[in-house]
């Protein structure tokens, strides 16, 4: 049988638990640099976009749900393909605060995350905008490969929630366009030059609603090691589309530790996805070797 506890026991239990509270509250109350707070990134009524959760990557149907977020685009001149194009971007609230660079907080190695395809998904860009002079503008600078109605999603970290959201605008571009994404078969091997990539699936198919274990492998056809390098915090970022752009997912290795270098030999990585609906996809896969950024597309289908 347990002795119950002095008079000045409990005192100081209480005294401990009313502490950690206080210190709890404080911390809360400590400045982010944020005028914005959890509320503004809430939005009423249902089909509204919910905030990510990092360990368990899913397809965020950008375009067809409401984001707390709006996003406009402003090209400066026309934006025309094989030309360099610099666009100057507007983050708000639903109720009309700007997103600037104090409200947003670094995920892998910056605050805002721009993922640019073309209506085939045949270019795909990942590109960084820089804070413009009035708050809530952004500028960045891309170069389109082909014309049509370009599709940006931003990937950002709000500071008042630290959880990551998203939007998305269009961008019309003059030029002749890519063929459709309805011709591209799948395929989940690619080579460029004596390297050798491949994106498996832990199944025989990868099924919509279940979570896919995908392996990204690289090997060097003459058998030389290979120098695989942090990107953005990550030796690889992989991000899904559907052929139709509805929307993305942003994947990074399961291994998020770029102190454990990958083998040289046959560098590989593990990634996890749930993608919710059936259809064809491509994975963009963006990694650095040897000192240069390399991008690649695998096409696959997901079943029911």
């Amino acid at each position: 049988m347990t002795n119950p506890l002095t008079h000045d026991q409990v005192w100081r239990i209480a005294g401990i638990t009313i502490a950690a509270i206080l210190l709890y509250a404080g911390f809360r109350l400590l400045p982010t640099g944020t005028n914005l707070n959890h509320m503004d990134f809430r939005v009423e009524g249902g089909s509204s976009i919910e905030f990510c959760d990092p360990s368990n990557p899913q397809f965020i149907p950008v375009v067809a749900v409401r984001s707390p977020v709006t996003m406009t685009l402003q090209p400066q001149g026309t934006a025309r393909a094989g030309a360099e194009t610099r666009v100057q971007i507007r983050l708000t609230t639903s109720g009309g605060k700007p997103l600037g660079p104090d409200d947003l907080v670094v995920a892998h190695t910056r605050k805002l995350h721009l993922l640019i395809v073309d209506p085939s998904l045949d270019d795909y860009q990942h590109v960084h905008p820089e804070p413009g002079q009035k708050a809530g503008d952004w500028l960045v600078s891309f170069r389109p490969q082909a014309g049509g109605l370009y599709r940006f999603f931003a990937d950002f970290t709000p500071a008042a929630t630290r959880r990551g959201l998203y939007a998305s605008a269009d961008l019309e571009v003059e030029g002749p366009a890519q063929s459709p994404a309805l011709n591209r078969q799948p395929g989940l091997q690619q080579e460029r030059g004596d390297v050798r990539f491949s994106l498996k699936a832990g199944t025989p198919s990868i099924q919509a609603g279940v979570t896919a274990d995908l392996t990204f492998t690289l090997e060097s056809k003459s058998g030389a090691d290979l120098k695989l390098e942090p990107v953005m915090d990550a030796y690889a970022h992989l991000v899904a589309f559907d052929e139709k752009r509805g929307g993305f997912a942003h994947l990074h290795p399961i291994d998020a530790d770029v102190s454990h270098r990958p083998d040289p030999r046959r560098p590989t990585l593990g990634f996890k996805v749930t993608i919710p609906q059936p259809g064809r996809y491509v994975i963009w896969a963006q990694v650095g070797l040897s000192g240069e950024e390399v991008f690649l597309p695998f096409w696959f289908d997901v079943v029911r």
